[in-house]
């Protein structure tokens, strides 16, 4: 892991807790809402390549259910490949 602050590791953490609840909703509904932008806002920084970020984005206000959610999971899954590449984020468990 990383040598970040733990606040930014706070910050990780949850957007990619908000984008992953994103994923869970994506089949019933369009997930483009503030918060999901907010948490994509949020990871800008810590991934060197932004096309996950876009394509998470773009697919979240699809109107077609299957689109929607081969585009959000699929995006999702390179944000979080290159956010444990970069050593921002490692999944943690509950207990």
């Amino acid at each position: 892991m990383s040598k970040l602050p733990r606040h930014q590791r706070v910050v990780i953490a949850l957007s990619v807790h908000i984008l992953r609840c994103g994923v869970t909703r994506c089949s019933d509904a369009r997930v483009d809402v503030p918060e999901i932008r907010l948490a994509l806002r949020c990871l800008l920084p810590h991934c060197p390549e932004k096309w996950p970020l876009t394509m998470f984005w773009d697919a979240a206000g699809q109107q077609n259910e299957i689109g929607r959610a081969q585009g959000v999971t699929a995006a999702f899954n390179g944000i979080v490949r290159q956010l444990r590449r970069a050593g921002c984020y490692e999944e943690v468990s509950e207990p």
